[in-house]
Parts: C-alpha cells; sequence; structure tokens
C-alpha cells in the first residue's frame, strides 16, 4: 500500500507547487493559507492519486474513457450518453479500505460532527488561461462520514459532466490527463457571501476593483438564483454601489444540505455589507492579488465581522496591458518623455491591427521585425501592438487630429472610444498649443492634411500621376537590388544587411512625396463626398468615381487571377487535378495533363509578381502563397466556375466606364447650380486628383511586403543550416525568437528551447485573445459606439465604406483558404487585408468586423463597385452561414431577412 500522504494532505501542507496532486482548488486553498490576515476555513485534500487509484484497473471506466476521446465537442448527443456512463460507474464504484481509513482519521481529527463543502479540485482548473468555473461540482453542509464518502465519490464524477468534457474538449485538454482532488473544508454559515474581482470584469480596469454580495451562502449568487449587490473600489474609496433587490437567499439546514429561503421585505434593498465591510474585504482582496501576482477571482463570505476566503482564481479574460519593447527600430529600448506637469500618468495605446486590417496574434519574429520597420512608438501585448498616443492627446490641437483627422476618420469606434474618454473629469488636462505639442507627431502615426492644390500646381515631374509613376520605378528597382544583393549574405553580415536595408525601407515610407500623394488623395476623396453631399445631396459620389483607378496593386491582383483562370478553364484535366490537390508541390506534377504547362506558367506568373502576399501580411511568419499556392486554388477553381472568358478586362472596363459616368453626371449637375462652372470646374480637379491618386496608397504595402519576403527567404535559409547542423529542431522554431536573439542563436549555435517553448505556449493563448480598439495602462478597455437613429428595427449598425443597397446569401469565412464562393454571396469576415481581393471579384457586397473607411477591404470594394459595411463588431458571430441578408453601404448598417 501506498504511504497515506499520497492520498490526504491538509492545507498547511498544500501549495500552488502541489498542483498536480491537489488541482487548482486545493493549491489555491493552500496558498491563501500561507498569506497573513487571510482566514480560509481549515480542511484537507483528498489527492489526485486517491482518484487514480479508483480509476487506474477500472476497466468498465477505461473503455468509456477511450470512446470519449475520440468525439468531438459538437458530438453532443454521444458525449451526452458515454458521460452519464463514466459518472454512475465511478459512484458505484468502492473507495479501498485503505483511503477510506485515512480520510476518517482525518475527519475524527478535525471534528466528524462538523459540516463540511466537499468540494472538486481538478488538474485542468484555476489555470492563468482556463479558469474551468464551475465545471465540476461542490456540495455544501455535508454531515457524516459515509455522507462525506458519497459526495466524494460525486465529486470524482462530476469530472465527466458534460458541460466539464465539452469545456474541455474545446479547449484542446486532453481527456485522459486529467485528474480530479477532492477539497474537504469546514463549512462557514456566513451572514453574506459573494465574488470579488480584483480587476473590473466589465472594463478590465485593474485599478477598479468588483464586489457582488448577498445575503446566506454564495450559492444564490454563482447559481444565479439572486440580483446581488454590486460595490466599486478604486484607491481605497467605494466610488459606486448599486443596491439590488435580494429576495432569496441560501442557508444551511441543521441537519445537512441547504435550502432556499425568502428575505423579508424590508430587508430585501438593504445594503448587503456596510462600507467599513466593503473597504476590509476590497483590502483583502488586494493583498491576495499582490501575493499571486495577477488580477483574482475570489469567493468569500462574512460570518459576524469575519471575512473569510474559500476561493481565489485568476482572472483568465483580461487582455494584458501594452508593455515596452524590449528594444525599438535601432535595438535601443525606445523611452517616452517623461509626462510635462500637469499631465495624467495614465496612457493610450490604439490598436495597430485595427489600422492594418491585422487582428490575428503576431509571433515573436513577426512583432520583431514590425517594430524594426515602423517609426512609430509602439508597445505590444497579446501578440498585438499598440501605439501610445498619450502626447497627442494631452494637447487640443493633438486631439483634434486624432479624433477628426486620422483615428477618427478611419475608424469611428476608435473615435467615439477617445471622445468618451476625453469627457472624463478624470482624464488628461488639457494644456495649450504650443510648439512642442501643438501639431500631431509622425512617431504616433497621426497626420496632418496636406494643400492638395501645392501638390495639384507642382508639375516640375509632370504632375501627381507622374510623381506616382516615378515612385513605383523606385520601388520596382530597389526591390530588384535587395534581391540581387541579399542571397550573397549569411550569418551575421545578413543581419547587418538586413537591418541597413530596413533603414532604407523605413526612409521610404516616411518619404513626404509618397506621404503627401497618398494624403492628396485621400483628401481629394473627403472633398468630393462632403461638396457633393452639400451642392448636390448625393452622398458617397467617390465609392463610384474610384472604380477601376489605375495603380492600384491590390485590385489589379483580384482581377490576374481571373486571368489565370481564363488559362487553365479549357483543360478538363488540369481542373479535375487541382479539385484534388492537397500539396503544395502540386505545380511539379502539372505538366502530365494536356494545358499543365500553359497552367503551370499562368500561376507561376502571378507567384511571381503577387506570391509574397497571405493574410496577416505585415507578420513576417505567416506563411506567403509562394510558400503556400494550395491557398489559391479554391479562389482559382471559384473563378473558372462563376465566370466566363475575359471577366477580368470586362470588370476593369465596366468600372471605367461607370466612373466616367458619374463624373459626367456629377459635372453637368453642378453647372446648373449658382457658380456652377466654378463647382464644376473645382470638383473636375478633385476627381482628376482621385483618379490620379487613390489607387498608389495599396503601394507602399506592397513594396514593404516584397522585402519582407525576400528577408524571409534569407533568414529561413540560415534556419534551414541550422536544422541541418542539428542546432534547432525545425526551421519554424525561428519565428518564437526576435530579431536580435535570432542572430545570436545564428552566431553561438545554442538556442534556448525553454524560452523557445514557452512563446510557442503563450502563441496559443494569444490566438483566442480579442484584441481591444483602445486600452489605458489601467487595463482599462475603452469600448466605442455607433450613435444613428432611424435605422431599421433590429439592424446591425456599422460603417457605410462602399454605397449601394444588396441583399443575399451571407458566408460568414474566417480563412481565406476555407472560402467556397458562388457568385453572388456576400462575404461576411473578421477582416479583409489585400490578400483577400481575389474573392472580391465573386461576391456582391462586404460586411467585416474590422475596418474604416480606407482600410484595403473598403479601398477595394469601392474600386470593385461592392456594397461594403465595416467595423460590425461581432458579425461573425450574429450572422449565421448561409443567412440571407441585406447590406446598406450607403447608410451603414446590415438587415437578416
Amino acid at each position: 500500500m501506498k504511504n497515506e500522504a499520497i492520498y490526504i494532505l491538509d492545507f498547511q501542507k498544500t501549495d500552488l507547487s502541489k498542483f498536480d496532486l491537489v488541482g487548482g482548488k486545493g493549491a489555491s486553498l493552500g496558498a491563501l493559507s500561507g498569506i497573513d490576515g487571510v482566514k480560509v476555513p481549515a480542511g484537507f485534500c483528498i489527492t489526485t492519486e486517491a482518484y487514480q487509484e479508483i480509476v487506474r484497473d477500472n476497466k468498465t471506466f477505461l473503455s468509456l474513457l477511450n470512446q470519449l476521446t475520440v468525439l468531438k465537442a459538437d458530438n453532443r448527443k454521444d458525449i451526452s450518453e458515454i458521460s452519464a456512463k463514466i459518472r454512475k460507474t465511478i459512484e458505484e464504484t468502492p473507495i479501498p479500505t485503505s483511503i477510506r481509513n485515512v480520510i476518517f482519521r482525518y475527519l475524527e481529527d478535525s471534528g466528524e460532527s462538523n459540516a463540511y463543502a466537499v468540494r472538486s479540485s481538478a488538474t485542468a482548473e484555476d489555470l492563468p488561461t482556463a479558469s474551468f468555473a464551475g465545471q465540476q461540482d461542490t456540495y455544501l453542509n455535508i454531515i457524516g462520514k459515509e455522507e462525506i464518502l458519497k459526495h466524494i465519490r460525486k465529486c470524482w464524477a462530476s469530472l465527466y459532466t458534460d458541460r466539464a468534457v465539452i469545456y474541455r474538449l474545446q479547449n484542446g485538454f486532453d481527456q485522459k490527463k486529467v485528474y480530479l482532488a477532492v477539497v474537504v473544508q469546514q463549512m462557514i454559515f456566513p451572514d453574506v457571501s459573494g465574488i470579488m474581482f480584483t480587476a473590473d470584469p466589465v472594463t478590465s480596469n485593474r485599478k477598479v476593483l468588483s464586489i457582488d454580495a448577498s445575503f446566506g451562502l454564495g450559492e444564490a449568487l454563482v447559481s444565479g438564483l439572486v440580483n446581488a449587490d454590486n460595490y466599486k473600489v478604486r484607491d481605497g474609496q467605494v466610488t459606486d454601489t448599486k443596491i439590488s433587490a435580494k429576495k432569496l437567499a441560501v442557508y444551511a439546514l441543521t441537519d445537512g444540505g441547504t435550502k432556499q429561503r425568502g428575505i423579508e421585505t424590508n430587508l430585501q434593498k438593504t445594503a448587503a455589507l456596510s462600507e467599513p465591510h466593503i473597504l476590509q474585504l476590497a483590502s483583502i482582496g488586494r493583498k491576495i492579488e499582490k501575493h499571486f501576482g495577477h488580477p483574482q477571482d475570489i469567493e468569500w463570505c462574512l460570518a459576524g465581522d469575519t471575512f473569510y476566503i474559500v476561493q481565489s482564481r485568476p482572472i483568465t479574460t483580461l487582455f494584458p496591458i501594452p508593455q515596452m519593447h524590449e528594444q525599438d527600430n535601432d535595438g535601443v529600448e525606445p523611452r517616452l518623455a517623461a509626462p510635462h506637469s500637469g499631465e495624467s500618468s495614465l496612457r493610450v495605446y490604439v490598436s495597430v491591427g485595427h489600422q492594418q486590417m491585422m487582428t490575428d496574434a503576431m509571433k515573436p519574429l513577426g512583432l520583431s521585425f514590425w517594430l524594426l520597420t515602423t517609426p512609430a512608438s509602439m508597445r505590444t501585448a497579446g501578440g498585438r501592438l499598440f501605439v501610445d498616443i498619450t502626447p497627442l492627446l494631452a494637447t487640443p490641437a493633438g486631439r483634434e487630429t486624432l479624433v477628426n483627422v486620422t483615428l477618427g476618420k478611419s475608424d469611428p469606434l476608435i473615435k467615439d472610444a477617445l471622445i468618451t474618454l476625453i469627457k472624463r473629469e478624470d482624464f488628461t488636462k488639457s494644456f495649450p498649443d504650443d510648439k512642442r505639442e501643438a501639431g500631431p507627431s509622425r512617431n504616433n502615426q497621426a497626420v496632418s492634411r496636406p494643400d492638395y492644390q501645392t501638390l495639384n500646381e507642382y508639375n516640375s515631374t509632370g504632375g501627381p500621376a507622374a510623381m506616382v509613376s516615378d515612385l513605383i520605378r523606385r520601388n520596382q528597382t530597389s526591390v530588384e537590388t535587395l534581391r540581387q544583393n541579399i542571397g550573397t549574405k549569411s550569418g551575421s553580415d545578413l543581419f547587418d544587411f538586413i537591418l541597413e536595408d530596413i533603414r532604407q525601407l523605413k526612409k521610404d515610407l516616411s518619404d513626404p512625396q509618397s506621404f503627401g500623394l497618398i494624403m492628396t488623395g485621400m483628401n481629394a476623396s473627403l472633398w468630393i463626398n462632403e461638396k457633393m453631399d452639400e451642392w448636390l445631396g448625393e452622398k458617397n459620389a467617390t465609392d463610384i468615381l474610384s472604380q477601376s483607378a489605375p495603380n492600384n496593386i491590390t485590385s489589379e491582383m483580384g482581377l490576374a487571377l481571373l486571368d489565370v483562370a481564363d488559362v487553365i478553364r479549357p483543360y478538363p484535366a488540369v481542373v479535375a487535378y487541382l479539385q484534388a490537390v492537397k500539396e503544395d508541390s502540386f505545380l511539379e506534377k502539372l505538366d502530365q495533363f494536356e494545358g499543365g504547362k500553359e497552367s503551370r506558367g499562368a500561376i507561376h506568373a502571378y507567384l511571381n509578381k503577387y506570391g509574397m502576399r497571405c493574410a496577416g501580411e505585415i507578420d513576417i511568419t505567416k506563411p506567403r502563397w509562394h510558400e503556400k499556392p494550395t491557398t489559391l486554388i479554391p479562389i482559382i477553381l471559384g473563378n473558372i466556375k462563376n465566370f466566363e472568358p475575359g471577366a477580368g478586362i470586362q470588370k476593369f472596363e465596366l468600372g471605367l466606364q461607370e466612373a466616367s459616368k458619374k463624373e459626367q453626371a456629377l459635372l453637368e449637375r453642378l453647372r446648373q447650380l449658382p457658380d456652377g462652372e466654378q463647382k464644376a470646374g473645382e470638383t473636375k480637379k478633385m476627381i482628376a486628383l482621385l483618379r490620379n491618386l487613390a489607387g498608389y496608397r495599396e503601394y507602399p504595402k506592397y513594396g514593404l511586403v516584397n522585402r519582407y519576403f525576400l528577408y524571409k527567404q534569407a533568414v529561413l535559409k540560415e534556419a534551414e543550416r541550422l536544422v541541418q547542423a542539428h542546432v534547432i529542431h525545425k526551421k519554424e522554431d525561428i519565428y518564437y525568437l526576435s530579431f536580435e536573439e535570432l542572430r545570436e542563436v545564428v552566431n553561438t549555435e545554442k538556442p534556448d528551447y525553454q524560452v523557445i517553448n514557452q512563446r510557442k505556449e503563450e502563441h496559443k493563448i494569444n490566438e483566442k485573445r480579442t484584441p481591444p480598439r483602445v486600452i489605458t495602462s489601467d487595463g482599462e478597455i475603452i469600448s466605442g459606439r455607433y450613435k444613428r437613429e432611424n435605422l431599421p428595427a433590429e439592424a446591425i449598425a456599422g460603417l457605410a465604406v462602399s454605397s449601394g443597397v444588396i441583399e443575399g446569401r451571407a458566408r460568414v469565412i474566417l480563412s481565406i483558404e476555407n472560402a467556397v464562393l458562388e457568385e453572388g454571396d456576400i462575404l461576411v469576415t473578421s477582416f479583409t487585408d489585400p490578400s483577400w481581393t481575389p474573392l472580391f471579384v465573386s461576391i456582391k457586397g462586404l460586411v467585416t468586423e474590422v475596418g474604416g473607411l480606407m482600410t484595403h477591404g473598403a479601398v477595394i470594394a469601392r474600386e470593385y463597385g461592392l456594397p461594403a459595411v465595416v467595423g460590425l463588431e461581432n458579425a461573425t458571430r450574429l450572422i449565421r452561414d448561409g443567412q440571407r441578408i441585406r447590406v446598406n453601404g450607403t447608410e451603414g448598417y446590415v438587415e437578416i431577412l
């Protein structure tokens, strides 16, 4: 027989290091018991060793468990049936005498006639990333040794409730590697009990502590039987109190068990806690949070004047606070200027991903390359990038720029969040404008509006259209030079070469001429929409005027894939082969089919021009189409099925005609107005600017992604050498290192796999997080709202970015690899970056959760003439795949029909 100490541990012998033996709840209670000033009801843990002793050789249990492990989370019927059989098996299995005797001895020492709480404590609960709260069972006020044994078996069985099994499946936990301990703890018979969050669970503000309280046992609150009081505490003061009508409470019975009881009418609206008690409890909460090192979800109860803590677990839903990254663009830690006199210490961060249309988590190497590339002051959190806009918010001019020119124009939800923040009394004090802070800072991604007339009159190089052509030629030459030179570099020389090239890339990206052209095109668009609405009552006129604009590398990419389909369409054997393709090496086998050589040539030509693109392309670690060409196969096959030959040029020509007709119609109407000739003349100039410059906005990012792909190929070549030398396990492991860490590994051939593996786990966690648009240094997420009236009933509001109204079948697609579209479908997705453009030729409308007026999806939707609504939060959950919907891209809302 095993040493009895392996089956039972009292709280004093338990802490977080015993997690595998006593589970999350037991480990937490042991740790809580060791904190000075925190009272925990006495008790002990029946360890996972006892549970394993019960099930280890139980053939019925093992057979059922094998059946359970092969099921998917959506197979609810089979999960329910098998889980019920497992629970019955465990509850009917007798506890071995050796374990019974140990339990009885502890109960005799503790007082066998006392009442106890018998609580499940799994090895997959109360984790920093998954709380598993409420997944296993708890039994209160259990009296008598045999009753306690019975409920211990019930706790073991509750490891296999339907909800617990499904939760584990959804979170990727192996059913065979999750064990259960049981906590047996002396009952407290409280006057009041509840839950305390040391960070506000609604706003995520780490400085606001939130307490829910109700009369009697906490069971009434946890099970939702009663509306609890809620108290908010900040900096040692109660800042908000909400008293609810508490009509019910759960109390312990003298002979065991619990019962609901009504509360007297005159007490229902009485505060459950006095202010001194609220502050005392808040102090205990902060002490517990400090001990564990992160915000906690704490269960507590009050008996007489004594607070008891019966559980504490990490709050797993909080998005991390953006932190200063380890290095800035030149390998040196960036330093923000100290706040000026009177400036709040609160910092405000805005998501980069919502501006770049890539809200997915990035791997460390991807973050590192972007930090090296961007001129902005960046911070990282949850695998995402954020810009610190605090210095700009500190001045009236800076706020005006952020709210009404840059961020506000591109994303109304960010605009509303910033306005909400600025209006607060406790926010940053205003400063008078001065030369140092009055204007926006390019380092904070804020921009001024250039005078379009100055650029329009600058004709020394032939005007804006010629300037665009010159910039594109210069970029192409620069990329080709990089392609020739980078292949000659290796080792440390390669990293020095890349750093030097990135410095040149940063200069190109911030080139005043290039930047001026982009802003001039954007301002021309804004001017036209404002003036046409004012003069003619016409909304969003530029949506049609922008169609088939020249030099738009992204829209050309979508049409070019139609041309690829034209090459393949005449060859049925090639089409059949592509329909069965699974491997990315499929191009090598195309020549065996009639038309295979021509088809391979067309795909190769496409990849040579656009193969560096992919979803989330600002993350250098993402697989490019050149590396994963199978991504394009469903789109090519869809084009073959849905379009006639020549569709690409036809679509482009149709866009040209629509834009020309719109221009002529507007000018004709303007000439009928007072001062009509002048208005028409101004508008014609602005339309020329729009047409000549709108497409160029897409080119700088195309140039950046070209360079990124060349960098990636070069560092992967180094990684391949490290794999061959058995220094690293596989080349993709380098994605979990920063640029400088990778350089160090290349030089020393000594990778730290503890760091690499830890970051792999962190990335899995980050992938599940939803990044906020705006977050403060207190961790508070500031959410914006659309403020619009007169929408149809149950319409879902978003931002109108491409006019028109269309009805059709919604296709909810989260990954471009899974995109199967019929012509006329409406694409509903989280976000679209340039890589999604080839899908736009097949759809007739677009709905995204993320985006703004000038983000890629909006620009291409206008160029293709697709009604589009973006920034529609939770669109992929509110709209189901296959539903018929109406998209109003003029007013900015979606209706489910």
